[in-house]
């Protein structure tokens, strides 16, 4: 079994991952299968696997993970259709609880969780508390795009549907730091989402952000395009799009189902003549090279930028490659010290206006 120290590091010197094995649609059986992949390919890491031990037991001994993984056991679940609200009156030995309260308490080093997405940001606002100079907590997704790296970063999408001129540029400066922690963009580009790249349009929070973005981009050194469109999203000319929540979900959400549309007519229009199928043949490596690059399980997981510690929500619906995904970005901000860095990024922005209640969360998926 693992044994969690206080750094969130075990003995042998694995990163530890605080993993909630009952959030998803697909059950434990899934994240163990996930974590199981994780394991295989990386030795540093090491788990904390939260859920009833009589249900996790079989299934990590059935992978080979005993020596990798410390269950705690839980008998209590969050479900998708649970009020965040109800769980932080009621939800203290619940599985996602118990996942976040490992980061708290220092024996691990992030937070991943399948779980309800409005339950799970208010536990960890509540429980982790947010760093200080933050207003409210963001959550960060990457999004595949044109630029070398493959992704763009995204944020707010989905922590909470308000923001105004403050909240974006403390959006801008997380997710300057995610850009560069997490894809390694030493000057990262920034811009804002808008219905037009002129400066005049938009709504007064936005052209407010606008002012105090730019004049916050040469302290923190990162590049600031000024605004940008629905169709610079997925492209070369900006690394990270800051935008509210409610807009950034829809966005997302708009994103995976497309993503999904386009697999399925490809399949279709591959299927439809015996000369197409032929020609899917023929095309096999190209289609599976466009496959993984479209692929929504191989960017699952969204950070929650803002709080002290570091928690990462994967899909509901994430299969065994979407939770190894989530696990694999957990363990990279893990090794790159990216809390402390965006702590430390933070506390050198302008000071916010007066703090006000994370009541704005997203409650389903």
């Amino acid at each position: 079994m693992a044994d969690g120290q206080t750094n969130g590091t075990a003995p042998h010197g694995r990163t530890i991952i605080s993993v909630d094995a009952m959030g998803g649609d697909q059950g434990p059986a899934a994240v163990v299968a996930g974590i199981a992949a994780s394991a295989h390919k990386n030795p540093d890491i090491g788990f904390i696997l939260h859920g009833p031990a009589k249900e996790l037991e079989p299934l990590v001994t059935k992978r080979r993970l005993n020596d990798r993984c410390e269950i705690r056991d839980t008998r209590g679940v969050v479900r998708m259709d649970d009020k965040p609200s109800q769980v932080m009156r009621n939800g203290q030995d619940t599985s996602m609880w118990s996942a976040i309260e490992a980061v708290r308490n220092g024996e691990a080093e992030v937070c991943v969780s399948c779980g309800n997405t409005g339950a799970l940001m208010l536990l960890s606002v509540m429980r982790l508390r947010k760093l200080p100079g933050v207003n409210r907590p963001a959550i960060a997704c990457l999004w595949p795009s044109r630029n070398p790296e493959g992704f763009n970063v995204m944020l707010d999408v989905g922590a909470d549907i308000r923001a105004d001129e403050h909240d974006l540029l403390q959006y801008a400066l997380m997710g300057m730091s995610y850009a560069r922690n997490g894809l390694g963009l030493k000057r990262p580009r920034v811009g804002i989402l808008n219905l037009g790249t002129e400066e005049h349009k938009g709504r007064a929070e936005l052209k407010a952000a606008h002012d105090l973005v730019a004049e916050e981009a040469p302290k923190a050194d990162f590049e600031f395009v000024g605004f940008v469109e629905g169709g610079d999203i997925p492209s070369d000319r900006v690394d990270v799009i800051v935008t509210d929540g409610f807009t950034g979900n829809v966005a997302l959400k708009t994103g995976e189902g497309t993503a999904s549309l386009i697999r399925e007519f490809l399949h279709d229009a591959f299927k439809a003549t015996p000369l197409s199928r032929i020609a899917a043949l023929l095309a096999l490596t190209s289609l599976r090279r466009l496959g993984k690059r479209i692929d929504p399980r191989r960017v699952n997981g969204g950070v929650f930028l803002g709080l002290n510690g570091t928690v990462v929500k994967s899909h509901g619906s994430a299969d065994a490659t979407g939770v190894s995904a989530a696990i694999k970005l957990a363990f990279k901000l893990a090794q790159s010290g990216f809390n402390e860095r965006l702590a430390a990024r933070v506390a050198s922005a302008p000071p916010p206006r007066q703090d006000v209640p994370a009541d704005g969360a997203e409650s389903g998926k």
